[in-house]
């Protein structure tokens, strides 16, 4: 009794790729924010880019929050997230992936008062293999 076994070469152990979605394409339909230039003010020395969850919740501020709050502007609100990234980063130089809090006022509402909210920084390949880094909220991958 003789048995053939087909063989299939595949690129990768999982076979072909289904369906990927790229970083320039999550930037161009808006789930990342690309927050590059100040990061690299800010310290951090690769493309940085926030999930559109963390432009909202810590950064989005118009003159009507302005208003309605307290007076806050969105580029103090970038800073404020991404000068907390690069210490963060600073106090884990061998880590991928990092927990970090900061204070900001939550969008919405009457509220003045700050209040904590932790983000993840994590650091990883970019579409051409690059390092990047995305700031994210800590349930989002």
């Amino acid at each position: 009794m003789s048995m053939q076994v087909n063989s299939v070469e595949h690129d990768s152990p999982f076979g072909d790729v289904i369906y990927s979605y790229t970083r320039a394409q999550a930037l161009e339909d808006g789930y990342l924010v690309d927050v590059s230039e100040m990061a690299r003010e800010a310290g951090l020395k690769v493309n940085t880019a926030l999930t559109r969850a963390v432009w909202d919740d810590c950064v989005e501020w118009d003159d009507d929050d302005s208003k309605r709050q307290t007076h806050q502007d969105q580029d103090g609100r970038l800073w404020d997230v991404l000068f907390m990234a690069s210490m963060a980063a600073r106090t884990n130089p061998n880590s991928s992936q990092i927990l970090y809090q900061l204070y900001r006022v939550p969008r919405g509402g009457r509220g003045t008062r700050a209040k904590l909210v932790k983000l993840k920084l994590h650091i990883g390949p970019g579409d051409q293999g690059e390092p990047v880094i995305t700031i994210m909220m800590p349930n989002e991958d």
